[in-house]
């Protein structure tokens, strides 16, 4: 079970960093949203608020599968 652990340690390690990554980048498309807005461009950010979503919502099951490996 030793191995198991070290495993998903590991693996919820590389999670994180992945999820970590994923903030950043709706962070960087959630600015753009904006801009775009701001610039009459609503099309465009509306197609990037729902890229934003799916990173939204991602995030979450990463977040849940981060738990879940952090427990066992």
């Amino acid at each position: 079970m030793a191995d198991n652990s070290a495993s998903n340690i590991a693996t919820a390690d590389a999670l994180t960093l992945l999820l970590h990554n994923q903030h950043a980048i709706c962070a960087a498309i959630d600015e753009f949203t904006k801009w775009l807005s701001e610039n009459g461009v609503e099309t465009v950010a509306d197609n990037a608020a729902a890229a934003m979503e799916t990173l939204d919502t991602n995030a979450k099951a990463l977040t849940a599968a981060i738990i879940r490996l952090r427990q066992s």
